[in-house]
């Protein structure tokens, strides 16, 4: 029997990273809207210009019209598609743009509180395929927390951290390592690779090759990995979405690499794995 839906916790915690997120928008002095951030092409104003777009969507409101010019950061149809509300709101003040985020996710709460609870079951598109709508709202989750951080980091305002936004990203970049080493770089059968990622929320994270298929392995016992990635767990974040070049970190001393250098080397230059 169905239970009412806002006993979901995944809505609770869309709620908990979207206050986050507007509390550091009330915060922005005037002059900030515009300063450039880590995703290409995109300002303050941008990142939240981009998640009204989504949430708009979702809620099922009227899109803008295609560009009819697509920057040179946009790689992708879905990045065409979040640029169209993006640019839609470029002359509009940040201000407004941040009351239209509150409404919009304010309204997207109440619709998701009203779902009953089964349909979080239902499996359907999302951005990482078809999933049940539980997982696509963790990836809104993710979504969220990530342009907040952005945005955080951009008019130097920390905050919003080791909570259940960055529990999400964490989880989603172990599970995207696994396709990382796998596919992307695809060493050796017998070669393992070690994420040691430290912090509040760190993780060691074995993955071995085995039948030219790499897969996710308990801690190291006996057996050495064939390398070792040392990080906090902000460089690990943050090189999985994209977010900092692997050589940056590398050579601020951010990253160690113990053991095979042309295997970690790979690893991290492979890493970036957000669409």
């Amino acid at each position: 029997m169905s239970g009412p839906a806002n006993r979901e916790p995944v809505v609770g915690h869309l709620a908990q990273v979207w206050t986050s997120m507007a509390d550091v928008g009330r915060a922005i002095g005037t002059r900030q809207w515009v300063l450039s951030t880590d995703c290409p092409g995109w300002t303050v104003k941008d990142q939240f210009s981009h998640l009204v777009g989504i949430e708009r969507l979702l809620l099922g409101d009227t899109p803008p019209p295609p560009l009819t010019d697509v920057p040179a950061h946009v790689a992708n149809p879905f990045g065409e598609m979040n640029e169209a509300w993006v640019e839609a709101r470029r002359l509009v003040p940040g201000t407004e743009v941040l009351a239209e985020f509150v409404d919009v996710t304010q309204r997207r709460l109440a619709a998701l509180r009203a779902k009953p609870a089964d349909e979080f079951d239902v499996v359907g598109w999302s951005p990482i395929g078809e999933v049940p709508y539980r997982e696509f709202m963790q990836i809104r989750i993710l979504d969220s927390w990530a342009h907040e951080q952005d945005v955080r980091r951009s008019v130097g305002r920390p905050g919003g951290r080791n909570g259940v936004g960055e529990a999400a990203v964490l989880d989603r970049c172990e599970k995207a390592m696994v396709y990382v080493v796998g596919k992307r770089v695809a060493p050796q059968d017998g070669s393992s690779v070690l994420f040691s990622v430290t912090g509040v929320m760190g993780r060691q994270i074995l993955i071995a090759m085995d039948a030219g298929r790499a897969s996710p392995r308990g801690t190291p016992s006996t057996l050495a990995p064939s390398v070792v990635l040392t990080m906090d767990q902000e460089t690990f974040w943050r090189l999985g979405l994209g977010r900092v070049e692997p050589a940056r970190v590398l050579a601020s001393g951010q990253v160690r690499v113990d053991g095979d250098a042309a295997i970690g080397h790979k690893v991290l230059a492979s890493m970036a794995f957000m669409i």
